[in-house]
């Protein structure tokens, strides 16, 4: 563990914003200080979007560390973060009780919430982690382990005065655990039923959404054929879409960061192929051809109307998403249902669960296997099938006897 740094107090901190035209984010701002211990120039540093935001950060900055707030801890990664304060956060614990504490925070939580400075991690940002984690088949115990190491970490950023509450106290986690377990369980209730239902939804999205844009229902459609979460869909670029085979090389994901949206590996660094059927290919085509005769590889398949990155939350507020889901009676349906409805509609499909695990990308065969929950008809039509199975000669028509029986039973 590193040693401990001085508090800050009595910093003689120096600010400035920088605009750097022709960036994404074109004002940097920047405070620098001596470091007390080793006499040492220090600086952080953070891109935004306007001058205003630039200022207010500077001045988030400047009364923490007046509060003796270290300025390089106030901007770290919960996971950096994390990982420096792990022994305090750990004190008192018994080795069999950190041992799991620790695999839950290597394991769970930095590839969820890692990313993200300590300020910004919310309750709402805990709970859909939380889901994330039930919905890749972690346990009961697990799930609570690996709150328990959030909880302690998040207690100690309290004490640095990062943060003023800690966002990981959930209370009825366990009531969410079972009711995302109810709901993996019937993963059929979360899915369009069909084809014309998923195309019907992505009409009246580009319809309610500002100037028409039909991207946003090229995205939807690809989607729910492709069993994609929406940040893969971002991610793809046209080289990674073989139109020969019509295989998809699903490598990356659009996410957050603290510099603003990025592309990085797929969930649990999983590289996956996935077909693209018939009903999506002309789109595909279509989003192709927009990039013109000679398009580079690296162009993205999909983007917003002005060519940037699509997250859910974009998707959802450009396309009115609650209040077109709910016209249409699809009360129920988040941007992740179309994920349910591609894994769904595989199922029934036939598609064996060690080929439908590798195009899901899940990391348990558990988690796949919820989805495996056949349609009634199919249920129906077993016992034909085990019918003919035992005597290939009999009809639905006309049954028989199954050859050799024996007549006195």
């Amino acid at each position: 563990m590193p040693p401990p740094r001085i508090p800050a107090v009595g910093l003689n901190l120096s600010a400035d914003i920088e605009f750097r035209e022709g960036r994404p984010t074109p004002f940097r701002a920047r405070l620098r200080w001596v470091d007390p211990a080793g006499r040492g120039r220090l600086s952080v540093s953070e891109a935004h979007d306007t001058q205003e935001e630039a200022e207010a950060w500077l001045e988030r900055l400047r009364k923490l560390a007046a509060a003796g707030v270290d300025p390089v801890m106030a901007v770290m990664p919960l996971g950096e973060y994390g990982d420096l304060v792990m022994d305090m956060a750990m004190r008192g614990l018994e080795r069999k009780t950190s041992d799991p504490y620790l695999a839950g925070w290597r394991m769970r939580v930095k590839p969820w919430l890692g990313h993200l400075p300590v300020h910004t991690v919310t309750y709402g940002a805990v709970d859909r982690a939380v889901y994330g984690w039930i919905e890749d088949g972690a346990g009961l115990s697990t799930v609570k382990n690996t709150i328990a190491i959030l909880v302690r970490v998040m207690q100690q950023a309290q004490r640095d005065g990062l943060i003023e509450t800690n966002p990981a106290r959930v209370t009825g986690w366990q009531h969410s655990y079972r009711t995302a377990e109810d709901e993996l369980d019937n993963s059929r209730a979360l899915a369009l039923r069909d084809w014309a239902a998923l195309d019907g939804l992505a009409d009246a999205l580009v319809a309610r959404s500002h100037g028409g844009y039909r991207g946003w229902g090229d995205v939807v459609r690809f989607a729910g054929c492709t069993a994609a979460r929406i940040g893969e869909v971002s991610g793809v670029r046209i080289k990674d879409v073989d139109t020969t085979t019509w295989m998809w090389n699903l490598c990356r994901q659009t996410t957050t960061s603290p510099g603003g949206l990025v592309d990085k590996g797929t969930k649990g660094k999983r590289r996956r192929w996935v077909p693209i059927i018939p009903q999506v290919r002309p789109l595909v085509l279509h989003r192709i051809a927009l990039a013109g005769s000679d398009p580079d590889p690296m162009t993205r398949l999909f983007t917003g109307p002005r060519g940037g990155r699509i997250t859910t939350a974009i998707l959802r507020d450009a396309t009115h998403w609650d209040e077109v889901v709910a016209a249409q009676g699809y009360e129920f349906l988040l941007r992740h249902g179309l994920r349910h409805t591609g894994l769904t509609w595989m199922a029934d499909a036939g598609v064996p669960v060690h080929v439908l695990r590798k195009i899901a990308g899940h990391g348990s065969l558990s988690t796949t296997q919820r989805y495996l929950h056949p349609e009634l008809r199919l249920v129906t039509s077993a016992s034909e099938a085990l019918q003919v199975h035992l005597n290939p000669g009999w009809s639905p028509n006309g049954p028989q006897e199954v050859s050799g029986a024996s007549s006195n039973r």
